[in-house]
């Protein structure tokens, strides 16, 4: 087994209603690439938000009181805050510097996945003000780029879209999975001999993490400019899959 994770080249930096697809497919004539069956793409979160017009001003939103009070807690500004209740379903801690949130599609992180770094700023304006957010639904994005991707192509793909995330007991951030198409999230390998026959009893594989985790060092996470990783050699079949199979569900977290 031999898995390959290449970071494609030549992805300009992106604009609201650019087509992902077509730049992707640019980048793999570029770099000699011919597509095969089984293939996976993995793209950063921030160019499927800049293309969905998911940068927005601090300025379209009003602070409710409850943004108002967790400003006051957290010294957060309270337009951030705003905007970190509008894609949340539940502010799960807020501290001074710090809001844990459930994010709409149901992963837990910091800011509801919101973020400044690497987000254009128009002449004039603080950096600060200008936010990106999330996908509306990941999943809808990855399935659609995987359609595009695979009509042009006549291969069978799969896309992943992904995050830098923070972990509740480790300190610095890993690449996680906020959107699938084309192949498992999650791999169970309950029943399954280990090396001495004894049948696996627990054991599931978060996948696509792990492989949005070792794509994210290929991406890197200042000023590479790699947004988009090919990889070929994943070691399960392809099937459709979705963000939902990652999610723990709350009556069995054990930590909230």
């Amino acid at each position: 087994m031999q898995l390959v994770l290449t970071p494609l080249k030549g992805i300009p930096f992106v604009i609201k209603g650019d087509d992902l697809a077509a730049m992707i497919l640019n980048s793999l004539q570029m770099g000699n690439i011919e597509l095969q069956d089984g293939d996976v793409f993995v793209l950063a979160q921030k160019i499927v938000s800049k293309t969905e017009g998911r940068r927005v001003h601090l300025n379209s939103f009003t602070p409710t009181e409850e943004a108002l009070l967790l400003s006051e807690t957290t010294g957060k500004d309270s337009r951030l805050i705003q905007a970190i209740l509008d894609e949340s379903k539940a502010i799960i801690r807020a501290v001074p510097n710090t809001i844990i949130a459930e994010h709409r599609e149901g992963f837990i992180c910091a800011n509801a996945g919101i973020d400044h770094s690497n987000v254009s700023v128009d002449e004039g304006d603080d950096p600060d003000d200008w936010i990106l957010l999330l996908p509306e639904d990941s999943d809808k994005s990855a399935a659609t780029i995987r359609k595009n991707l695979e009509q042009h192509s006549g291969k069978k793909i799969a896309v992943l879209i992904i995050d830098s995330h923070g972990r509740p007991w480790r300190l610095g951030t890993a690449g996680v999975t906020i959107g699938v198409s084309g192949m498992p999230a999650l791999v169970d390998l309950r029943g399954k001999p280990d090396l001495f026959g004894r049948a696996l009893k627990i054991t599931r594989v978060a996948a696509a993490d792990e492989l949005a985790a070792a794509a994210s060092l290929m991406m890197g996470q200042a000023d590479e400019g790699s947004p988009v990783v090919h990889v070929r050699g994943f070691p399960y079949p392809l099937c459709e899959g979705s963000l939902d199979e990652l999610i723990r569900p709350e009556t069995q977290d054990l930590f909230r």
